[in-house]
């Protein structure tokens, strides 16, 4: 895969070219690093990639621009400091867009986003897609759980659910006893099948019930951390992502 990071500050590029090449989530063989509208207009006028990641703001203009004077046919995932201008690039190609500071955590999210988008999106999935919409009862809540414990199986009911977490490529369940169980799932792909009012995706590392949030600590507008009733599968404090904070408050005030 062949990734292109249109940016004009040295660190900022740095530091995201860095997280790139330490990351598991995809197979990156190159990346190009552009500092300027016209470089990029030059670069993907003659070559292809994968992926690519654009600050909004660059030296000589808007990466905006580069639509204007070239065809850029990979999905973006545009940098910026100012969220006006989500609405604008969505326009094109987007997967994402991540403010500035953004922390490693967001932009894994983005890829595992892009990861997704990529190997689900064909005819198949569509046409399932489709045959959902117009069948409700085929796409049904889960209510119910199967998880191995030594050598039973056992059926956990949502109520009894606290919280999911994931821990590298494993999914864990914790219920209300204290325990945590591993299920045969992804926190991505599971977050569809449970009850929305009930479960909330608040990052890459956690889906919380309802009930099982304490308290909600605003150190600023950015960084709202979540105090849970049970403890947490990890010591450090949990936050919500940036990127859902204002979902999440909508979702609370349901």
């Amino acid at each position: 895969m062949r990734i292109a990071i249109v940016e004009d500050e040295y660190l900022a590029s740095s530091y995201l070219k860095s997280i790139l090449e330490q990351q598991d989530i995809l197979q990156i063989a190159e990346i190009s690093v552009l500092k300027s509208v016209k470089e990029a207009v030059v670069f993907f006028s003659e070559n292809k990639v994968d992926l690519a990641f654009m600050d909004i703001h660059l030296g000589d203009g808007k990466s905006l621009d580069i639509f204007e004077k070239t065809i850029i046919a990979c999905p973006v995932i545009f940098i910026t400091a100012y969220d006006s201008y989500a609405i604008s690039v969505f326009k094109h190609f987007t997967i994402d867009y991540l403010l500035k500071p953004f922390e490693e955590e967001e932009l894994l999210e983005a890829l595992q986003k892009f990861r997704n988008i990529k190997e689900s999106f064909n005819s198949d999935s569509t046409l399932q897609s489709l045959v959902a919409i117009e069948n409700p009862e085929s796409n049904k809540i889960q209510r119910h759980f199967l998880v191995n414990h030594g050598y039973k199986l056992i059926s956990i009911n949502e109520s009894e659910i606290t919280y999911f977490s994931a821990t590298g490529k494993h999914l864990f369940v914790h219920v209300k006893s204290g325990n945590s169980y591993l299920y045969n799932n992804t926190l991505t792909e599971i977050i569809n099948s449970l009850d929305a009012f009930n479960f909330f995706k608040i990052n890459r590392k956690y889906i919380v019930h309802r009930n099982t949030i304490k308290e909600v600590v605003k150190h600023s507008n950015q960084k709202v951390e979540l105090i849970l009733t049970v403890p947490a599968a990890e010591s450090d404090a949990i936050f919500i992502s940036k990127k859902e904070i204002n979902n999440f408050k909508n979702w609370l005030d349901q």
